[in-house]
């Protein structure tokens, strides 16, 4: 059974994704020289085409390994969302190999669509035996972000003065964590 055009599929990450999330991430370099507000932490510069192979290859390592858990939204054939939660400690036995780090990204064109809270309740139920508390920062601008997270059960546990430069000017950002121990409300 084919989907219906538009329809988004969310799923395990795939080594095929590397070109299609690689240009998601070049994306966001375009808006923030075009001085649109995109709330993802970004380099200097574009990384080059290596660059994303090794970053993408390090990132499907990690889930081969149990260290990082993702999931992909696909529409129409094509990747244009992803949420990654990354171990913070080395391994599943560090002292803090329980706690994972979560990243979101979203292509432009795709946003505002629901694709974010679909990913997150897939990765976030997907994290439960992996992780026992995911944390994230957002940027404090971004009341979007902060209201998606609120809405999983994510709580500010701190706040961050001059988390990012940008064009000379500085963002702060909120620490946020959401504790996996207790039971899913699904049962």
């Amino acid at each position: 059974m084919t989907e219906p055009a538009g329809a988004v599929k969310v799923r395990p990450l795939e080594w095929r994704d590397c070109s299609e999330l690689g240009e998601n991430y070049r994306l966001a370099y375009r808006e923030r020289d075009r001085g649109e507000p995109i709330w993802l932490h970004l380099l200097g510069t574009v990384p080059s085409v290596p660059d994303e192979v090794t970053w993408f290859s390090g990132l499907y390592r990690a889930v081969l390994a149990g260290n990082a858990v993702c999931r992909v939204a696909e529409v129409d054939g094509r990747a244009v969302g992803l949420v990654s939660v990354h171990r913070v400690g080395p391994d599943r036995d560090a002292e803090n190999g329980h706690v994972g780090e979560l990243g979101i990204l979203i292509h432009p064109e795709h946003r505002g669509r629901g694709i974010g809270s679909t990913l997150f309740a897939s990765v976030l139920e997907a994290c439960r035996g992996t992780f026992e508390l995911v944390r994230l920062s957002v940027f404090s601008e971004n009341a979007r972000g902060i209201a998606l997270y609120r809405k999983f059960g994510f709580v500010p546990y701190g706040h961050l003065p001059a988390h990012a430069r940008r064009a000379g000017k500085y963002y702060d950002a909120e620490l946020m964590i959401l504790d996996l121990r207790a039971p899913s409300p699904k049962g």
